[in-house]
């Protein structure tokens, strides 16, 4: 079992950087706007702005989606150390482009193109062999708008298969691209919010049931197992990994994101060996678009994998699956189908098989 840390998923904690741009006008409908210590609405309170206030802006990042008095958004804005607002609130005059915060120093990050001198190409999807809509000169600033997976790139700044969409049908190779102060945590395309855990126990199970089933129903896979897997191994879905990305069972990319998720991502991460003995490490993760490819790509492993097939040989017993996983070596706890046959128990999740 891994234990993914917050690596970047909350950006709290450090001094804003020199950049400061106006124009913000805080928009409501008559009241005071909260400001939270992080981008959600679960972190904890840091004042309140009025109507119309004019809070000066570092950098963005993206957080809980609201829907607010301007416009639905899963944007955010640092306006100071520990200070954010959504901008689901916010109107601007004029307008202005609003930097990424770097994830590794908090700071307003920009992005240019880093080539050895020559030209970057920038295509109409994820691939070199999409067709070339038009060229960015080295040293040019992009704008990026989130990133998305596709052909692996060996290029001057790293070797990566993300790729950063900058506008319609229009990707850049991040292979190429340097940023000021750190690369952001940015959103893949078409990827949810992340996810602000609502109704405790209760909610998340609720909330979480239906995946759980569908993959019961694709892959054989007991709901009920899946359902106590994804508890025990997301923390009820407050870990980073979890809450960031849609991953609920520390599933790791090993090269490729497979056939269900959309990308890869770094986290710092707590593991234990077989052997004996817990470390830290970074280790890459498959990033999801929601919550239910999650679930059917932790069912496809289980029901294809040759190591479970004698747990698949009991689909109709969850305990003795839960059993039979914890044998075949899914995790190293020792007590790890204990843990699940309690949580199975505490909460009757074999209702959902």
């Amino acid at each position: 079992m891994v234990l993914a840390l917050a690596a970047g998923a909350v950006l709290v904690g450090a001094a804003p950087g020199q950049a400061k741009i106006t124009g913000a006008i805080i928009a409501t409908d008559g009241g005071t706007l909260n400001v939270r210590s992080g981008p959600a609405t679960d972190q904890q309170s840091a004042g309140t702005l009025a109507k119309g206030a004019n809070p000066e802006v570092f950098c963005k990042a993206r957080g809980e989606e609201i829907s607010g008095h301007v416009r639905t958004t899963a944007t955010w804005l640092r306006i100071g150390k520990d200070r954010w607002i959504s901008d689901a609130y916010v109107t601007w005059s004029p307008a202005q482009a609003v930097p990424w915060c770097s994830a590794a120093t908090k700071a307003a990050t920009d992005a240019t193109v880093s080539t050895k001198g020559g030209e970057l190409n920038i295509r109409a999807a994820a691939n070199s062999s999409a067709g070339r809509q038009g060229t960015y000169a080295n040293g040019a600033g992009v704008g990026v708008e989130c990133q998305a997976w596709g052909q692996e790139v060996d290029g001057p700044v790293r070797t990566t298969g993300a790729w950063y969409k900058i506008g319609d049908k229009r990707y850049v190779s991040a292979a190429y691209i340097k940023w000021s102060a750190g690369e952001p945590w940015l959103p893949w395309c078409g990827q949810d919010p992340p996810a602000v855990p609502r109704g405790g126990t209760a909610g998340f199970i609720s909330s979480h049931a239906p995946a759980a089933q569908a993959s019961d129903r694709a892959t054989g896979v007991p709901a009920s197992v899946t359902l106590a897997q994804a508890i025990l191994e997301s923390g009820w879905g407050k870990g980073a990994l979890a809450r960031e990305d849609h991953n609920l069972f520390g599933m790791k990319c090993f090269g490729s994101p497979g056939d269900h998720a959309i990308g890869c991502r770094d986290y710092a991460t707590f593991e234990c060996s077989p052997t004996g003995g817990c470390f830290d490490m970074n280790a890459t993760f498959r990033a999801y678009a929601d919550v239910a490819d999650s679930y059917r790509d932790h069912g496809d492993l289980l029901a294809n994998w040759s190591r479970y097939a004698t747990a698949m040989d009991h689909a109709d017993d969850p305990k003795r699956f839960a059993r039979e996983i914890h044998k075949a070596g899914y995790a190293t706890d020792p007590e790890y189908a204990a843990k699940l046959i309690g949580i199975m128990d505490d909460y009757d999740l074999y209702q959902f098989d």
